[in-house]
């Protein structure tokens, strides 16, 4: 008996109920002395260049909502992020991403994960999408637990 999450699988369940063009998991791995972050899975993807990106904490966009535990929201990638800016977003380029959200995906009270949804098109993530996002993360992913405080 293979009890191994897939969380390949939920992913895409995840982007067909939410509807997003582009959805990836990043997963912290503990490195020497700060967690590296990486897109571990995607789901819509045009190639697989996530699987190649590495952030440290507080780098990109997994790497910003990995420290802060805060959500993250780019309505408009083009009016918001300067052209010589994008660099720090090596998602948004590989995926041609013009809009995106992200929120933290927590596991016995730390951020473990990263779960960000994107459109390529003229839809933009808005707060009402963000928030459903977080509630999504919320119910947990995987055996990420999605509990965010642990009461004793």
């Amino acid at each position: 008996m293979n009890n191994q999450v897939d969380y390949q699988l939920e992913l895409d369940q995840i982007r067909h109920a939410l509807g997003y063009d582009f959805m990836s998991l990043a997963l912290a791995d503990p490195a020497e002395y700060d967690y590296v972050i990486r897109w571990k899975y995607a789901s819509g993807n045009l190639n697989s260049r996530y699987k190649r990106i590495v952030l440290q904490s507080g780098r990109g966009i997994a790497g910003i909502v990995f420290k802060t535990g805060k959500p993250f929201l780019l309505c408009a990638v083009q009016e918001q992020v300067k052209q010589e800016m994008l660099f720090n977003y090596p998602i948004v380029n590989s995926e041609k991403l013009k809009s995106i959200g992200a929120v933290p995906l927590w596991n016995d009270a730390r951020v473990a994960g990263v779960l960000l949804g994107g459109f390529r098109g003229d839809r933009q993530v808005n707060e009402t999408m963000l928030r459903e996002l977080q509630n999504t993360a919320r119910q947990g992913i995987g055996d990420l637990n999605g509990k965010e405080l642990l009461l004793s």
